[in-house]
C-alpha cells in the first residue's frame, strides 16, 4: 500500500473512531439499534403473530425475525443522514477542511461506524428472536450468509442516506424526508406480512421492493418460512441474486453521488 492510500485508510479509521466515541459519550444514540429492535420484535411477533396465518403454514416467529431485521436496519439507516447533517450544519466539517485529510473520509468513516451499529442491531434482533423461539434451520455458513446479505444492504442504504444528509439544511428535514422514503420502503414489502393477499398493484411493488428481496433471501438462507417463494416475480424466485444486485446497484449509484454532493457543498 503506497503512502497516499495509507493516509486515506488512517483518515477513515480516525473518523470512524470519532463517530464511535460520540456514541460512547451519548449511548442513547444507539436506541434505534438496541431498544427499538427488542420492542419491535416483541410487539410485532406477539401482536401480528396472534392474527396472521401464513400461506403454506409455519410459525410467525420464524417468519417474522428476518422481516424485523429488515425493518430495523432500514429505518435505523436514517442515523447516517442525521449525523452528517449535524456535522455539515454545525461547522464541524469546516474545521475538517483546514486539515490535511482525504475529504471523502468524512463520508466513509460515518458509513463504516453505522455499519458497526448495524452489526449490533443484527445481534440484538437475533438474540431476542432466539429467546422467544426463533432459530435458523440451516448450517452456520448459510446463517452467516443471511446476516451478511442484510449488512450489505444496510451499508448500501447508508450511502443513500448520506446523500440526504449532505443536501439537507437541518437534521429535522433529513429525518423527515428519510421517514417519508424509508417507512413505505419497509412496510410495502414482505417483511411483516405475506404479499399474496395484497391488492395487485401493491403486490407487484412489494415483490420488486429491494427490502422484500433481502428479506426473502435471508429467510431462504435461514431455512425459515418464505411464502414469497410462491410468487412468480423474478426477485422472489431468485432472492439471493436479487438482493445482491440491489445492494451493489445502490452502492454504485449512491457512493459516487454522495462524494459528488459532498465535494460540491464543501467547495468554496
Amino acid at each position: 500500500m503506497n503512502e497516499g492510500w495509507a493516509r486515506r485508510v488512517s483518515d477513515v479509521a480516525v473518523l470512524t473512531g470519532r463517530s464511535l466515541v460520540h456514541i460512547r459519550r451519548e449511548p442513547l444514540q444507539l436506541s434505534d439499534v438496541t431498544v427499538q429492535p427488542v420492542l419491535f420484535t416483541l410487539l410485532f411477533v406477539y401482536v401480528f403473530g396472534a392474527g396472521i396465518v401464513l400461506p403454506g403454514g409455519g410459525s410467525y416467529t420464524a417468519f417474522g425475525i428476518a422481516g424485523l431485521l429488515a425493518l430495523n436496519l432500514t429505518t435505523s439507516s436514517m442515523g447516517t443522514a442525521a449525523g452528517l447533517s449535524t456535522d455539515l450544519n454545525g461547522g464541524v466539517v469546516d474545521r475538517f477542511r483546514t486539515l490535511p485529510m482525504w475529504p471523502p473520509a468524512v463520508l466513509v468513516g460515518r458509513t463504516l461506524a453505522d455499519l458497526l451499529t448495524a452489526v449490533l442491531c443484527c445481534l440484538i434482533v437475533a438474540a431476542t428472536g432466539y429467546v422467544i423461539g426463533w432459530h435458523p434451520e440451516t448450517g452456520i455458513a448459510s446463517t452467516l450468509a443471511g446476516f451478511g446479505v442484510f449488512l450489505l444492504f444496510s451499508y448500501a442504504l447508508t450511502w443513500g442516506c448520506a446523500c440526504l444528509g449532505v443536501v439537507s439544511k437541518g437534521v429535522e428535514s433529513a429525518q423527515g424526508i428519510g421517514l417519508l422514503i424509508l417507512f413505505p420502503l419497509s412496510f410495502v414489502s414482505n417483511a411483516l406480512v405475506a404479499t399474496a393477499h395484497m391488492p395487485t398493484i401493491l403486490r407487484v411493488i412489494a415483490d420488486w421492493n429491494p427490502v422484500s428481496a433481502v428479506t426473502a433471501a435471508a429467510r431462504e438462507l435461514f431455512g425459515n418460512p418464505n411464502p414469497s417463494s410462491m410468487s412468480p416475480a423474478w426477485p422472489m424466485q431468485h432472492p439471493v441474486a436479487a438482493s445482491l444486485l440491489w445492494s451493489v446497484t445502490l452502492l454504485a449509484i449512491f457512493a459516487p453521488l454522495a462524494a459528488h454532493l459532498y465535494r460540491r457543498r464543501t467547495t468554496d
